[in-house]
């Protein structure tokens, strides 16, 4: 489900770029933070994956 963003945090985002961003700089932003928001709505629900158990999906280890 989609988390409703207020303007002023759309504002602040935009306020927060140096001058030079471009429109990639800012879908980029707008990326990252619906990844984070995605990654915390999971974690708060439990829907999260043990460390070692994804290491050892993949064949990793620390």
């Amino acid at each position: 489900m989609a988390t409703v963003m207020k303007k002023e945090e759309a504002h602040n985002l935009i306020d927060l770029m140096p001058p030079q961003a471009t429109w990639g700089n800012l879908m980029r932003e707008i990326d990252i933070r619906k990844a984070i928001q995605r990654g915390l709505a999971d974690s708060n629900t439990g829907r999260t994956k043990d460390v070692q158990d994804v290491r050892a999906k993949y064949g990793l280890w620390e």
